[in-house]
């Protein structure tokens, strides 16, 4: 039978592919280097709602997609508020969430958003290759990604992720 050595064969590949990539922890984004999607959001009650034209304006910015029963968001919150209050627009994404818990998340720990909307069914972040929450994205001032990175951003990720690829946008 050739069978069994040849789906061994087929596992033994895609296992060597996958230990020698650059970074093992890195999911692939089929966005990077392109335009963000089109955005499509609705309003939460109270905050600023941003669209297209906001992530073209000429300013390097993040865009965080967030929930409020993500336990990871949490976490990474206070990082976010830090990246804020430095001077970085970050605009948030509520991800599949109920309008009043995600009010209730941002009046507890604070919103660190510029501008803030909601993706109630999950469609944008679907097209913008969203894995799951959180994740966010370095995007430059003509709207293009540069950078995606799934999960929290802890002060490790801040240092050596995304201030980097904010400077190197800015340059």
């Amino acid at each position: 039978m050739i069978a069994p050595p040849a789906i061994f064969a087929a596992f033994a590949i895609f296992a060597g592919v996958g230990m020698f990539r650059d970074d093992p922890d890195a999911l692939p984004s089929a966005r990077q280097g392109q335009p963000a999607p089109e955005v499509q959001l609705t309003e939460l009650p109270g905050k600023t709602l941003f669209d297209d034209d906001t992530l073209r304006d000429g300013e390097v910015k993040l865009v965080n997609y967030w929930a409020s029963w993500c336990a990871p968001c949490r976490v990474e919150h206070p990082n976010l508020e830090a990246l804020a209050k430095e001077g970085i627009p970050i605009y948030g994404i509520n991800y599949k969430d109920e309008p009043a818990k995600a009010l209730a998340f941002l009046n507890e720990l604070g919103d660190p958003y510029d501008a803030i909307g909601a993706d109630k069914t999950g469609r944008m972040a679907l097209n913008w290759g969203v894995y799951g929450v959180p994740e966010t994205y370095v995007i430059a001032g003509d709207g293009t990604i540069l950078l995606r990175f799934a999960g929290p951003v802890t002060k490790r990720v801040m240092d050596e992720t995304i201030r980097p690829a904010i400077e190197a946008a800015r340059q």
